[in-house]
């Protein structure tokens, strides 16, 4: 599905879905600021020397789990806070996130979450609109709004045709092309897991934000990051996509001795 060599020894597919109309929004960030929430066995990834947090919004579409569909729990928001690492492993470098924060609009699909992956999901009431440009030329415009303690945060954008699939060694390749997640389970230990999906296209953005209590709902760490225009955006057409089960990371630091990654 990725179009990377099929490794042996694969986990089984824990989760299938429609990842569709994605918007980015690329901050800049000191890396020191995101040094102690890194996971075991990871470090830090950048590009051209630059180290990035993204608020990315999208649906979530033709979701199954274990092959099973849950009904009214197929189709959702969700919006998630994430920055970049790398592990090396024996097949060489391997390019994941690892998320700060999730918020979807069920409370199963977040309980779930946490208890399999130990990802920091909220459950938050969420809604959204889309309206995709109509020729060349043309714009189009899309938004992810969710209430957290009784005030609304939305990211936003306007964009553009035509939709390419990113230059190759460009940063719209870097942010959209990582394949693995990480997590630090609740004793400390790194988890990993795959992404399979294939490459993906890109529109050019005309105008692109954060709006709302971002202090309140990311926390200070983020507070800062996030409150000015980001330094980079573009929205993504998506893609099928497969979650497979997670796996421990072979570290030699004690779990114990390695923070939780972020908040709940």
């Amino acid at each position: 599905m990725t179009g990377e060599r099929h490794r042996t020894g694969e986990l089984p597919v824990f989760l299938t879905a429609q990842w569709r109309h994605l918007v980015l929004l690329n901050y800049l960030v000191d890396p020191q600021m995101l040094k102690a929430v890194v996971p075991a066995g990871t470090e830090l990834d950048s590009w051209q020397g630059r180290t990035f947090v993204s608020v990315v919004g999208f649906r979530f579409l033709e979701t199954r789990v274990l092959g099973l569909a849950v009904p009214f729990h197929r189709n959702f928001e969700e919006v998630n806070l994430r920055f970049y690492v790398r592990r090396r492993a024996a097949d060489g470098w391997r390019r994941g996130v690892v998320f700060v924060k999730e918020v979807v609009p069920r409370r199963a699909i977040a309980a779930l979450a946490r208890w399999v992956y130990n990802e920091r999901y909220v459950a938050c009431r969420m809604s959204s609109s889309l309206a995709l440009p109509e020729g060349p030329g043309t714009e189009g415009r899309i938004a992810y709004s969710w209430m957290h303690a009784g005030r609304t945060c939305t990211v936003r954008a306007k964009f553009r045709e035509p939709c390419n699939a990113p230059v190759v060694g460009s940063e719209e390749e870097y942010i959209t092309e990582h394949h693995w997640g990480y997590v630090s389970r609740r004793d400390g230990a790194p988890l990993e897991y795959r992404v399979e999906h294939p490459r993906g296209r890109v529109w050019s953005t005309t105008e692109a934000s954060l709006d709302g209590d971002v202090a309140g709902f990311y926390g200070p760490q983020y507070a800062a990051a996030l409150s000015g225009p980001p330094g980079s955006a573009f929205v993504a057409d998506g893609s099928p996509v497969a979650v497979r089960r997670g796996r421990l990371v072979e570290t030699s630091a004690p779990p114990q001795c390695r923070p939780a990654v972020g908040t709940r």
